[in-house]
């Protein structure tokens, strides 16, 4: 059993899921609800196709089979968009800006340590929705302030800004307590005490802390849809992933549920995708959802050589 593959094939599946119906609004698909593994539409993509967050976070997968090295990460992102490493079909059709401007930095000579925006505008979902592979390496990091500062360096190659690397710190402990088989509801509690602990550690811009203070609140799940935001803001990403984790119980609702919030629909639901993995397994995905994923041989391959080395 593979917990790396439950979480990435979770994430992809998500990706593919929203890719035909991205920037749709939440009024479009109350009226139109995806209810399956669709194609074509925004894109004009089959169905099965996955965009850059799954491209990035196969990337990111891919090298940490051969252990931490940030460079060669950067690096390979660089050559997905320069040279279409890890595309569904030889061809990159969706970039994030400060993603683009990024690596573009690197391929012009910037360092990994340098290449991110730390600007507060810069604050879209482009380093949370490609962090998921990363667990698998920093669970076995017994200190918080390590585990950060490999999480911040890893979002920090696109995505530098401190609200961005918060972000996925939160999303990968959340992560953790579920890969150690805490329930979703527990997971929360205990992200949230340890999140608000490492902020403290850091000394955090109060200000900064606050962007988090409706998840941190405990209460995140019992907001109504209607006060749950699904554009490309990262605090909006990660707060839609986890109170549609919150408010389903398996992993074709939550999918959906993600999927129809609307808008940035592939990052929303990929995000979501990899804690529902995680929770059901890959055994629970839908198989008219997982069949038509592009490139499924090659994905499996490489979650079987990330299993291998740091699950086993």
């Amino acid at each position: 059993m593979s917990k790396a593959r439950d979480a990435i094939l979770g994430l992809v599946v998500g990706d593919a899921l929203g890719v035909p119906v991205e920037f749709q609004p939440r009024e479009y698909l109350k009226e139109h609800p995806v209810t399956n593994m669709t194609g074509y539409g925004t894109y004009n993509q089959p169905p099965g196709t996955w965009s850059d967050d799954s491209s990035l976070a196969l990337c990111l997968a891919e090298e940490l089979t051969q252990g931490f090295n940030l460079q060669r990460i950067a690096d390979s992102f660089v050559h997905w968009l320069y040279h279409n490493h890890w595309t569904p079909y030889g061809r990159v059709f969706d970039v994030g800006n400060n993603t683009e401007a990024a690596l573009s930095r690197l391929k012009n000579g910037a360092s990994p340590e340098e290449s991110g925006s730390t600007g507060k505008n810069a604050n879209g979902n482009g380093s949370l929705m490609r962090i998921m592979p990363l667990l698998f390496y920093v669970k076995d990091l017994p200190e918080q302030l390590e585990r950060y500062e490999t999480i911040r360096k890893v979002s920090a190659i696109t995505h530098a800004h401190v609200r961005s690397t918060l972000s996925c710190y939160y999303y990968l402990e959340f992560a953790d307590f579920l890969l150690h088989g805490a329930s979703s509801r527990e997971a929360y509690r205990h992200t949230n005490e340890r999140f608000l602990n490492l902020t403290q550690a850091l000394g955090t811009d109060p200000e900064e802390v606050s962007h988090f203070n409706r998840l941190t609140d405990g209460d995140i799940h019992k907001l109504k849809e209607e006060e749950i935001e699904s554009e490309t803001y990262v605090i909006h990403t990660l707060e839609a992933a986890i109170w549609c984790i919150l408010n389903t119980s398996d992993y074709p609702e939550a999918l959906l549920k993600a999927v129809n919030l609307g808008y940035d629909t592939d990052t929303t639901a990929a995000v979501t995708g990899g804690l529902a993995g995680l929770i059901y397994q890959a055994k629970a995905i839908p198989r008219s959802w997982l069949y038509p994923i592009a490139r499924l041989g090659k994905i499996e391959t490489v979650l079987e050589k990330l299993s291998s080395r740091y699950e086993s």
